[in-house]
């Protein structure tokens, strides 16, 4: 570890997992299931665990959700949540959802998005939550894959969907109280619905759930499908690594239509019965920071992406009290060691990076509250977890060698299948490990150490280059707001390293500069890993949400350059 990257000790305090080693030696998932109440009863359902079970433990005046967007701010207790689920179930029991079915959601960040998850998970049908801002490509390519049925979402969301194109959807149901053309108004239906005999429809923890659509290097979004029983582990991650406890104010900014938005926005912190924020605007420094202070944010589960435009407004965070932040953590993207530097001082809160994937179902490496963090690492595996650094024939590399980033089978929370889609599903597996696709080390504590994806590796005159570490070491530059790195094709090197940079606005644009960003990473890093090209861009492409740099698409757009002999280039 660099003198520039220290490693940061927790401070002390009372936390849910104490003792890392001890735990990881001795811990079995199945130790986990006396917690929940199928333990006893058998009937299994996760929108039972998340809500009906705290209302008949007791808790049902505790506030479980706080929704605010600009002025408003409202609130359900566990009791309403419940009834109002409940509702939702019944109506769809009405009209003839029935477990298995593939039912979708298509809402906004709000309540009602959220109550309709649980609901059509409470009837035992499969969600298949959409993100709000996808539209006519990315609903089709989901909805007509996994043969959805039903839809729940609103008259102005509905304009978006190619319903003629879906021959399996026979019923809409919008949110709105209106007449519509070719759906139904959930409101005047309410009306209609009878409310009698059980809301729930009682499962088996193998049974699926939730599909959530993930993109691949080729081909269409492909269905991960989770079975209720991800709940064990989503459960444990949400106690240990988010540090959940019964008196916190937990706010995940990822919406559900992501598995973020959904297994640490919905699952884990209803399952430790905890106060959810739901935050409904878009992203704006002065309205997050509000909403940490308004509602009183006591756990905050962002993105790096999120942190690092917040960076750019460290000034404002004086006008706020944000007192009530005590444990901050981040997902989506490796987590740059700067972000963390400006955590301490922004927040005096060090922010834990974490890993896993929609595939995983849950996290899975993990910077815990406790444990020490090596800034540029995701952390070390979860107690439950095997991780291992392999080579493409399934043997483990040496400690601190490059290699593929694996686990090994059997996580609860392990997805259930690829929508058919068998070949797929075997394709993520070599022997027993599951294999993420990411290139990574691991030292002698077991901390994992993110290199770049599989394809994303610079070969440099004989060199390995992995591009994070070299995005990381560019943003430490003052002008350097975000990096992306790739490997551009050299007929004398075989690739260079290009650097795509968005300045700060105090910077303008000039080759002085540019030079002066090199000399930066070749100082700070070494001389084979500084990038011989710098272009600059007003904006990086990511991925939305999660906003992770597309480094394909930067490196199929310099290929189609080169193609056309177009060449940006700072000559060294």
């Amino acid at each position: 570890m660099s003198q520039s990257n220290p490693i940061l000790h927790p401070r002390k305090g009372i936390h849910n997992l104490e003792k890392y080693e001890e735990t990881y030696e001795q811990f079995k998932w199945d130790s986990v299931h006396p917690h929940f109440s199928w333990f006893k009863t058998d009937k299994v359902n996760m929108a039972y665990e998340c809500i009906d079970r705290h209302v008949e433990d007791g808790y049902g005046e505790k506030e479980a959700l706080v929704y605010i967007n600009g002025t408003t701010k409202e609130s359900l207790t566990f009791s309403e949540l419940k009834r109002r689920t409940d509702e939702w179930a019944h109506l769809l029991k009405s009209q003839g959802v029935k477990k298995g079915d593939r039912v979708f959601t298509f809402l906004p960040k709000n309540q009602e998005g959220y109550i309709a998850i649980l609901a059509v998970i409470k009837v035992g049908a499969i969600v298949g939550p959409l993100f709000e801002a996808f539209m006519e490509d990315a609903i089709y390519d989901r909805m007509y894959d996994c043969e959805a049925s039903v839809l729940l979402t609103n008259a102005e969301l509905l304009e978006r969907v190619p319903v003629d194109k879906l021959p399996e959807l026979h019923s809409i149901y919008i949110t709105d109280d209106l007449d519509h053309p070719i759906a139904q108004s959930i409101p005047r239906l309410l009306k209609e619905t009878s409310f009698e005999g059980e809301a729930v429809q009682w499962v088996g923890l193998n049974d699926g759930m939730i599909i959530h659509y993930t993109s691949g290097s080729t081909g269409k979004p492909k269905g991960v499908l989770h079975a209720h029983r991800v709940m064990i582990q989503q459960f444990q991650t949400g106690k240990w690594v988010l540090d959940l406890r019964e008196d916190d104010v937990y706010w995940c900014t990822a919406h559900p239509g992501w598995v973020t938005g959904s297994s640490y926005g919905i699952f884990a912190p209803w399952l430790n019965r905890t106060t959810v924020v739901v935050h409904g605007g878009r992203f704006k420094a002065d309205e997050w920071f509000q909403a940490i202070e308004d509602t009183g944010v006591t756990v905050w589960y962002s993105a790096p992406t999120a942190f690092r435009l917040l960076m750019n407004d460290t000034d404002k965070i004086k006008n706020f009290n944000l007192s009530s932040l005590r444990h901050i953590l981040s997902v989506g993207e490796p987590l740059n060691p700067e972000v963390i530097t400006w955590g301490l001082d922004a927040f005096n809160i060090r922010i834990h990076d974490t890993w896993w994937m929609t595939e995983t179902g849950a996290q899975l490496i993990v910077n815990l509250p406790t444990a020490a963090i090596k800034p540029g690492s995701m952390g070390r595996a979860l107690p439950g977890i095997t991780a291992g650094i392999i080579d493409l024939e399934g043997n483990e590399v040496k400690r601190g060698e490059f290699g593929l980033l694996a686990i090994k089978k059997g996580w609860p929370s392990m997805m259930k299948e690829i929508w058919k889609n068998e070949e797929k599903y075997q394709s993520y597996f070599i022997n027993d490990w599951y294999v993420s696709g990411d290139l990574a080390r691991m030292d002698e504590e077991g901390y994992v150490f993110f290199q770049g994806r599989n394809d994303d590796m610079i070969n440099s005159s004989g060199e390995r280059i992995g591009p994070f570490e070299v995005e990381s070491k560019l943003i430490e530059h003052p002008a350097v707001v975000e990096a992306g790195v790739i490997g551009k094709p050299d007929p004398l090197r075989g690739e260079i390293v290009k650097a795509f940079i968005v300045l700060t606005d105090a910077y303008t644009e000039s080759e002085e500069l540019l030079k002066d960003i090199q000399t930066f990473v070749r100082f700070k890093l070494a001389a084979h890993a500084m990038p011989r090209e710098i272009e600059v861009l007003e904006e990086l492409p990511k991925t939305p949400i999660s906003g992770k740099i597309l480094r394909r698409i930067l490196k199929a757009q310099e290929i189609e350059k080169l193609e056309q002999g177009d060449r940006y280039h700072v000559p060294l």
